[in-house]
C-alpha cells in the first residue's frame, strides 16, 4: 500500500511541476537579424530585441531590449521539443526603456542550431526564432 501511494505522490509532484514550468502562449516575432535588431508591437509601442554577437553555445554576448514603459523584462532561451534546462534571465534596466543583461546559451548534445527565445515583458510573452552559428 505505501510503495502504490509513493508512486502516485511522485506521478502527481511531476505532473504539478510539468503544469507550472510550463511555458506561456507567446506571441511569434519575425526575426530576420537579431544583431540588427527585431521590431514587435507591444502594448500599442514598439519593442525592439537586438543581440551583440553571433550567438553561440557557452559564449557570453549582451542581450538588451528597449520596450518603452516597461516595468520587468526577462528572457529564456529553448529548443522546440527539447528541454534545455534554466536558463532564465532577469534584464536590468539601463535607462529610457532599455533593459541589457549578458546571457550565455546552453549547449545542444544534439549538434541543433535553432533556437527561440522568449522574452516576458510586463507579463506579455513574444518568440523569437534565431539559428546560431
Amino acid at each position: 500500500m505505501v510503495p502504490l501511494l509513493l508512486v502516485v505522490v511522485l506521478a502527481a509532484i511531476a505532473v504539478a511541476g510539468y503544469w507550472l514550468k510550463r511555458p506561456a502562449e507567446a506571441q511569434a516575432v519575425a526575426c530576420a537579424d537579431p544583431l540588427a535588431g527585431c521590431s514587435f508591437g507591444h502594448h500599442g509601442m514598439t519593442a525592439t530585441a537586438r543581440f551583440s554577437a553571433r550567438p553561440a553555445p557557452l559564449e557570453a554576448f549582451e542581450l538588451s531590449v528597449t520596450a518603452p514603459g516597461a516595468n520587468r523584462v526577462s528572457a529564456e532561451f529553448q529548443m522546440n521539443g527539447m528541454e534545455m534546462g534554466f536558463n532564465r534571465y532577469d534584464l536590468r534596466s539601463v535607462g529610457n526603456g532599455t533593459y541589457a543583461s549578458r546571457v550565455t546559451l546552453p549547449v545542444c548534445v544534439s549538434g541543433r542550431r535553432d533556437w527561440t527565445l522568449t522574452l516576458e515583458i510586463d507579463g506579455a510573452h513574444y518568440a523569437l526564432p534565431f539559428s546560431t552559428r
